[in-house]
């Protein structure tokens, strides 16, 4: 919970790196919790109101902790325009989200893991 907390308090830090763990703790916290609003809007026959306003809250945190995780692997955040690639830009940022950091510091400062 530490990982989606520290997110959500830099949620316009587009500066810097993000390790994978927080990457990857972060999208893992936001699924669940898009899940648990989507399954209380059914109960209540809200349709989608929660979940849509939790998507619109995550949004701006969402697209930093991607440009940071592309930053660690030494790529610019421009790359996250491939998203609008159907299919094929998800995959490849996809696969840039498991790449390992880049060891060292890079362009976009120290490496997160601290080595």
């Amino acid at each position: 919970m530490q990982w989606y907390m520290k997110v959500l308090k830099n949620y316009v830090g587009f500066q810097g790196r993000a390790r994978r763990k927080e990457y990857w703790m972060f999208f893992l916290f936001n699924f669940l919790f898009t899940m648990l609003f989507s399954m209380i809007e059914m109960m209540l026959g809200l349709g989608g109101i929660l979940s849509g306003i939790y998507g619109l809250a995550v949004l701006l945190p969402s697209l930093a902790v991607s440009v940071r995780r592309l930053h660690d692997i030494g790529r610019t955040g421009w790359w996250m325009l491939l998203s609008f690639i159907p299919v094929i830009g998800l995959i490849v940022l996809l696969v840039f989200a498991v790449f390992d950091s880049q060891p060292g510091e890079n362009k976009y400062g120290p490496n997160p893991k601290g080595y």
